[in-house]
Formats: structure tokens, C-alpha cells, sequence
């Protein structure tokens, strides 16, 4: 007797989408747009530099109120690398997360230099973002929802949270937790854990009203968007 057993198909509502698919072909019939945002480099103001190691990175609302948020286009400027395209291949380099021919090894080298000289996080992958965090809650909040769900990759396990409780906790979100949803399933919040940005979905006017309440710095995804945008794109 075969006792194998088979996950079934995750609900689309509730998890990122699939690598080797089109995200908005992912989410159809779910989700009407797809918004990606780019997770930002750090400048620690009143926190050490040195702080932000594995063993002792710092809590939520310590990054929150104690760093300021560098945006993509800002690092091109100072970094001198030309597209967000050839900054997504040099982050994802960093991280050894694309195959050696995708890879950019000089582009990585410029990141790392440019970070220890100005003195900034990387964007982290496959986590939110902790310092963009608060706003958004806070404004999925305004939209009429008190509570999210919070659910690990596949969603095989969930957690109803109270969204004023994850404002306020200082703890960051635990490795592996990377989908929060409405309850009604209007929106998904989730990032891919080998890529340093995030997605928004939802409809079109919900979305909007989210990037602009946030200062979120990314795009819309076309019918061809695919996780690794960079490259497929």
C-alpha cells in the first residue's frame, strides 16, 4: 500500500506565488493587480552598525525608530549602478540565489562596497521588511480590518493576529512566516524567501491607496512578471 502522502494545492489567497509561472497568471481570478515592492537598504541613525548581525538583530520597532529607509533609486545614485533590473540580479548574486550564469558578481561587489562605506543594511530576502512594516499594517488597518492572518510558506499552518498587538510588538516576524491575509481574502501581503521585495495584492484601488499611504517604491506586474523579474523580464 502506497503511503505517500500528498499536500493538497494551497488557496492562492493565502501564499506566494509559484517561481516558474507568470505572478498575475498565479493569482487569476483571486487577485486583480499585483503590486511588487522593493524591501529598502537601512541607515542605522541611533542604532550600531555593527548591531545588525544574525545572533543580535534588532527588534522591529527598534529598527523603525532608530533607522531611516534608503530607497532603490536612492542607492542607484550612490552606488552608480544604472537599472533596479542589474540591482535585483546584484542583490540576489549577494545571496547566491540565482544560477552562476544569471549572476553578477561585479554588481554585487559594488553593493558591498557602497554599504560599508555609507554605512547601510542590505535589503533582507524572503522576510518583510521591518521598518516599512508598521505603515502598512497600519494602513491594511484603516482600510476596515483589525485582524490578519499570518501564515508560513505553504500555509499549512496559520495564526488569526489582532493587528494592533503586531504593531506594537518589537519582536520581527518569525523565519518562515511570510504571508498575512484578510480574513474576507481581499488582500495578501507575501514575499518570496529568496527575493528582496515583497508583493501586494488586491484590487487596484486598494492597492493604490496602500503605496501611497507608504511610500512604497516598486511596480505594477504585467501579464509577463515572473518572480525573478530581472531576468525573465
Amino acid at each position: 500500500m502506497n503511503n505517500t502522502r500528498i499536500l493538497p494545492e494551497p488557496h492562492r489567497y493565502s501564499v506566494c506565488a509559484s517561481i516558474d509561472m507568470s505572478i498575475k497568471e498565479c493569482y487569476k481570478g483571486v487577485f486583480e493587480e499585483v503590486y511588487i515592492f522593493y524591501h529598502p537598504f537601512i541607515k542605522p541613525i541611533t542604532l550600531d552598525y555593527d548591531s545588525f548581525e544574525y545572533d543580535n538583530y534588532p527588534g522591529k520597532n527598534d529598527i523603525i525608530n532608530n533607522c531611516e529607509v534608503v530607497s532603490w533609486k536612492q542607492f542607484l545614485t550612490i552606488s552608480g549602478i544604472k537599472t533596479y533590473k542589474e540591482l535585483d540580479i546584484g542583490l540576489r548574486t549577494y545571496i547566491t540565489g540565482l544560477e552562476p550564469k544569471y549572476q553578477n558578481a561585479e554588481t554585487e561587489k559594488v553593493i558591498q562596497k557602497c554599504c560599508e562605506e555609507h554605512q547601510l543594511i542590505i535589503p533582507t530576502e524572503g522576510s518583510f521588511p521591518e521598518i516599512l512594516m508598521n505603515s502598512i499594517l497600519s494602513t491594511i488597518k484603516n482600510e476596515g480590518h483589525e485582524w490578519i492572518w499570518n501564515g508560513d510558506e505553504f500555509c499549512t499552518e496559520r495564526k488569526l493576529e489582532y493587528i494592533d498587538d503586531l504593531i506594537e510588538a518589537n519582536k520581527t516576524f518569525p523565519n518562515g512566516h511570510i504571508n498575512f491575509f484578510t480574513h474576507d481574502h481581499n488582500i495578501l501581503l507575501t514575499t518570496h524567501w529568496d527575493s528582496p521585495f515583497s508583493m501586494l495584492c488586491s484590487d487596484k484601488s486598494t492597492i493604490g491607496k496602500i503605496v501611497k499611504a507608504c511610500n512604497l517604491e516598486g511596480f505594477y506586474c504585467d501579464d509577463q512578471t515572473e518572480i525573478v523579474w530581472s531576468i525573465f523580464n
